[in-house]
């Protein structure tokens, strides 16, 4: 639990940062400077240090007071024919709130990584899959198979604090772990164990690995191959790991839906999830999406509390409307089917809204530039720095609770929004 201990020092603070939601990070707090001491990555550094340089709301470049900001926001509402709220890069407060001017403004709602999150989305609409969660990877899995991705360059501790803890549960002997990449090798040795053994690498290019992982879901079914290699890995290979699979105990198969960009990788996902259900005929065998970053997984889960639905969804008939072709923000941006784009973005500077001629309203992180001014900025507070909150982790089963670092100021997202809702 987080707790502050004297001199500005938190410690086990929970990060919002990096999907897995390491939590047991410790904190220096100089008044607005944040600086983390221990258990540090580059991920949860840039998300905690990042400083603050901008505190005023601007409306057409001019500072002006935030309630100047949001009466203004409202009146562009008003005038609006079509509005998509995008980002949705904040905690599950803020999602509420923007669930809520979405109905009462008869807006579409997006996330800003919808693209990826629909690779996993179609395929659990369409035929279901079998999840696991990071505790049970952490307790009981003896071989993980990474397919598709480096996860240590977007969850660098995810080893650390998932595959190479200090122990199980169970009494499980850890250095027996064995970790297999197949597709893209790891950019770094995350994936080595403690005493050294490393990880093992079927390598292949994206554009192979619908096929490649096709294959190895037969081999696993004891299907007959009679090519003797594919997009450039021996079938033999291939078949000593479906039989690793089969005789795995507790087998983890994940992947990162933002690295599989290569068209129609939803279907690749899809074979690897019908993979799982059939090795879980005669063994125990789970998947694991690794992602949530910017609060994909939160948006996603407050859509489907509010609305039914996920992301992609809108309220113009006063009632959610869901089709993730048709209320894709992107190509509705690009075909200028949208007049005003209200862009939440509370976690990361560097995620700012798309070049568009939509009049652009952002709720952004202080410090954030913008390749063309937006007609209204106003500079929120960061979930588990500036506000308490709750942000769920990459497995979906678990809202982390965050609290409030620093006083700095800055409103909340759900501040904002929900005064916003108040003058429509």
């Amino acid at each position: 639990m987080t707790e502050k201990i004297g001199d500005g020092i938190w410690q086990e603070v929970p990060s919002p940062f990096c999907g897995i939601a390491s939590d047991d990070l410790s904190i220096k707090v100089d008044g607005n400077t944040v600086t983390v001491i221990e258990n540090s990555d580059f991920v949860t550094k840039k998300g905690f240090e990042t400083p603050i340089t901008e505190m005023s709301p601007r409306v057409n470049g001019k500072d002006v007071s935030l309630a100047e900001a949001v009466t203004h926001i409202a009146n562009v509402l008003r005038q609006s024919n079509q509005t998509v709220i995008g980002g949705m890069a904040t905690d599950l407060n803020g999602a509420r709130s923007a669930m809520a001017l979405a109905d009462k403004s008869r807006a579409t709602i997006d996330n800003m990584d919808s693209v990826a999150n629909f690779r996993n989305t179609l395929v659990l609409q369409d035929t279901g899959w079998m999840l696991t969660t990071l505790t049970e990877v952490r307790n009981r899995v003896d071989l993980l198979l990474v397919v598709g991705s480096d996860i240590e360059a977007e969850f660098p501790r995810f080893f650390e604090r998932m595959v190479w803890n200090d122990e199980s549960m169970f009494d499980q002997e850890i250095e027996s772990r064995q970790v297999v990449y197949l597709g893209k090798a790891p950019s770094g040795d995350a994936s080595t164990s403690p005493k050294g053994k490393k990880a093992q690498v079927l390598a292949c290019d994206d554009a192979d690995l619908p096929e490649v992982v096709s294959i190895l879901r037969a081999l696993v079914n004891g299907k007959g191959i009679q090519a003797e290699q594919v997009g450039g890995i021996a079938v033999s290979d291939l078949a000593i790991l479906a039989e690793q699979l089969k005789q795995a105990k507790y087998s983890v198969v994940t992947w990162a839906a933002g690295d599989l960009d290569f068209d129609h990788a939803e279907a690749t996902v899809q074979t690897v999830c019908e993979m799982i259900k059939e090795l879980n005929d005669d063994t125990r065998s789970s998947g694991l999406p690794l992602g949530g970053k910017d609060g994909g997984i939160t948006a996603n889960q407050v859509s489907a509390w509010q609305s039914g639905f996920p992301m992609r969804t809108n309220f113009n008939q006063a009632y959610p409307d869901y089709d993730p072709y048709l209320c894709d923000s992107d190509r509705m941006l690009e075909n200028d089917e949208v007049d005003v784009l209200v862009w939440v973005s509370s976690f990361d500077v560097d995620r700012a809204p798309p070049k568009s001629n939509a009049t652009t309203i952002v709720l952004g992180r202080s410090g954030m530039s913008f390749e063309q001014e937006p007609e209204v900025f106003i500079p929120v507070g960061t979930p588990g720095i500036d506000h308490a909150g709750r942000a769920f982790r990459c497995d979906g089963v678990v809202s982390v609770p965050l609290r409030k670092l620093r006083d700095s100021g800055l409103p909340s997202t759900f501040d904002i929004l929900t005064a916003v809702e108040a003058e429509l």
